[in-house]
């Protein structure tokens, strides 16, 4: 049986051939509703992840002047107190102690796991740091969100270069750097922040201050 025709201004058209157009027409909607569809689901997956980790993301900083003090331990009974917006550098025959009183002014929780220490105090734009370079802590240090902390770290072999140049730099009260590797209670949204330890007069102890920060696992904000 013969397909049943219409008449048009060019002549006679095949109904079976319109109903095919009209049938690709409606896919071809259909395909561009669903993308349509899916971009904007992925966008809100997108904006709903980058809010979550927003509500999850540390920031460490130097503590406030007015914030309390607190006492830090080392595992060979050693006490130092460190005040708030200082640091502490003791250098002894047998190790380097050091400690920063430390801010989380994030929104999460703050976990620190590395440090890095150099004899100098960089100026102008630095390139980040390698995370092979960083020493990691023996133990992980937990600091809540608005709140006070503190980082610890200590060298203990005197034939070791970097012992040196740490004991050299507490004795002659020259400006240090150390580089704190943290991120969130996950373990991801890793930040590298620089603390300057500078002495002050009179030997009347450290004072810290961030010059740099850097992200690990996400763009930089800058």
């Amino acid at each position: 049986m013969a397909d049943a025709a219409v008449i048009g201004e060019d002549g006679p058209v095949e109904v079976t051939t319109l109903a095919e157009l009209g049938t690709a027409l409606g896919t071809l909607v259909l395909a561009l509703a669903t993308f349509a569809a899916v971009r904007s689901a992925n966008r809100s997956t997108l904006l709903a992840e980058r809010s979550l980790l927003a509500a999850i993301r540390p920031l460490l900083v130097s503590s406030r002047l007015l914030d309390d003090d607190q006492k830090v331990g080392f595992v060979d009974d050693h006490w130092v107190t460190v005040k708030g917006g200082r640091a502490t550098a003791e250098a002894e025959h047998d190790a380097v102690y050091l400690t920063i009183s430390l801010r989380n002014v994030g929104t999460g929780l703050a976990i620190l796991n590395g440090w890095r220490f150099f004899e100098e105090r960089p100026l102008g734009v630095t390139p980040a740091p390698s995370l092979d370079e960083f020493h990691r802590l023996t133990r992980d240090i937990y600091i809540a969100p608005q709140e006070i902390g503190f980082w610890q770290g200590v060298f203990r072999d005197p034939q070791e270069e970097l012992f040196l140049r740490a004991q050299r730099a507490v004795t002659e009260r020259a400006a240090f750097t150390i580089d704190l590797l943290y991120g969130d209670a996950d373990g991801g949204q890793r930040v590298i922040t620089r603390f300057s330890v500078l002495p002050l007069p009179d030997d009347d102890g450290w004072m810290t201050a961030v010059s740099r920060q850097w992200n690990v696992d996400r763009d930089d904000p800058r």
